[in-house]
């Protein structure tokens, strides 16, 4: 069922040092700075699903934008354009538990084959629409909404799919990766939209974004089986989300990977504050804003980019919990500034930490985590994802409302870390987490 775990020849088990010599060893840890590409070096499949994940990231970042530009054409409300956040939040969180727990009933790669070819014809209709002249926002809104759910249906089988493809040492170096695709996509996609929406149009730039979906497809269709590896011949059950809670809910270090993550975003998440903030600190504009939104970002990328000694971690919980609490010190004193290149800094040191955090709790889920109940697990992780930030949307904005923005991102920071200190202190075990020997 599905495909084995490739192994090096020149190792005995995944866990087992490489038989290089004294000499060698030291020089190639001085070496292993910037991202490690091992797993594109050793896996065909996981290398064309990277591949397509990062073209079709850039599409969707073009679309995002360019979907966002022409609601605010045909309406002129910028209550309208918020709207579209809403319209894809919603479908996230009611169908990512439901994804997940269709990636542990059916074949994986099939499911992610059927929402990626869902994507890609919802696609197809924005260009039909654009080309025929039919400017609805309602039907854009619909449109925002069922690529909510195909990738809320995609993402779980996708990730669950990363753990079978790849040895257990090259999942941080994957992970990395990963956020590199998403980084990737949300700072190329939104400048090559706006400048292909600029230059020919709405038509070109959802065109873009429909041949961009082809390399994900290819990517999915090249993919062996990949059924879940369900215990005691249970192949063709349905699985139950209520099982995947219930796992959840005896298992500890899992459950911090969410604690620690939602610590960081609803505690300490200042983005809806960036246009008050370029204003009030920086007397700047929307290109100020605009400079603001893209530093966490630039920083995460840059996290990508240098993530080759992430590889030789093994407390995988501790990182996690030094990575979470540098996020809330940064947020702090980005709060606490009032210089903006200064400010940009500690936001892109914050992006960074961010990756380090998402890096390992990806590989705490994908490696802890029995098979049959990884797309359950990866579906709560996509319902933290979208609803976390969200909820600190809502948290700084009203804080900045009855006292000040200040007080909403400095108070955060330090509240995110005064959190993450207590959740440590409560469950001591988390920072022993060893990867050698994964404990859920």
């Amino acid at each position: 069922m599905g495909c084995s775990r490739p192994r090096s020849a020149t190792r005995e088990g995944p866990w087992l040092p490489s038989p290089v010599t004294e000499s060698a060893e030291p020089r190639a840890r001085r070496t292993h700075i910037l991202a490690d590409l091992t797993p594109l070096r050793t896996s065909p499949d996981y290398r064309r699903l990277w591949f397509g994940n990062t073209v079709s990231w850039i599409g969707q970042g073009m679309t995002a934008l360019a979907v966002s530009l022409q609601v605010y054409d045909i309406t002129g409300s910028a209550f309208s354009v918020g709207l579209i956040g809403f319209c894809s939040l919603v479908p996230l969180v009611v169908f990512g538990l439901y994804g997940g727990a269709v990636a542990d009933t059916v074949d994986r790669r099939r499911l992610g084959l059927f929402s990626a070819a869902g994507s890609f014809g919802l696609s197809l209709v924005l260009v039909a629409a654009a080309v025929v002249g039919i400017e609805h926002v309602g039907l854009l809104y619909a449109i925002v909404a069922l690529q909510a759910v195909c990738f809320a249906l995609n993402a779980p089988a996708r990730s669950s799919m990363i753990a079978r493809l790849l040895p257990a040492e090259q999942l941080p170096a994957a992970n990395a990766l990963t956020t590199m695709t998403g980084t990737t996509g949300t700072l190329v996609g939104p400048m090559l939209g706006g400048l292909i929406v600029g230059w020919w149009g709405y038509r070109a730039a959802y065109t873009v974004d429909a041949v961009c979906f082809t390399a994900s497809l290819y990517a999915m269709w090249r993919l062996p089986s990949m059924l879940p590896d369900r215990k005691g011949g249970e192949e063709g059950k349905r699985a139950s989300v209520l099982d995947g809670l219930r796992f959840l809910g005896t298992r500890p270090n899992l459950r911090m990977t969410f604690f620690t993550d939602l610590c960081a975003m609803v505690l300490a998440h200042p983005r809806a504050l960036f246009p008050a903030v370029a204003v009030l600190w920086y007397g700047g504009d929307a290109r100020t804003t605009g400079l603001l939104v893209a530093a966490p970002a630039l920083g995460a990328l840059l996290g990508g980019v240098f993530s080759g000694w992430l590889g030789r971690i093994r407390r995988h919980g501790l990182a996690i919990l030094l990575a979470v609490g540098s996020w809330g010190a940064a947020i702090a004193v980005f709060g606490l500034t009032r210089n903006l290149w200064l400010g940009l800094l500690f936001l892109a040191l914050a992006g960074c930490a961010d990756t380090v955090s998402m890096v390992f709790r990806n590989t705490m889920l994908q490696a802890a985590v029995p098979d049959e109940l990884r797309g359950r697990l990866q579906g709560v992780f996509i319902v933290v994802v979208a609803g976390g930030p969200r909820l600190g949307d809502f948290l700084a904005g009203s804080v900045a409302d009855l006292a000040s923005p200040a007080v909403a991102v400095t108070g955060g920071g330090i509240l995110c870390v005064a959190a993450v200190t207590l959740l440590a202190l409560k469950w001591r075990a988390f920072a022993r987490y060893d990867a050698r020997a994964p404990q859920p």
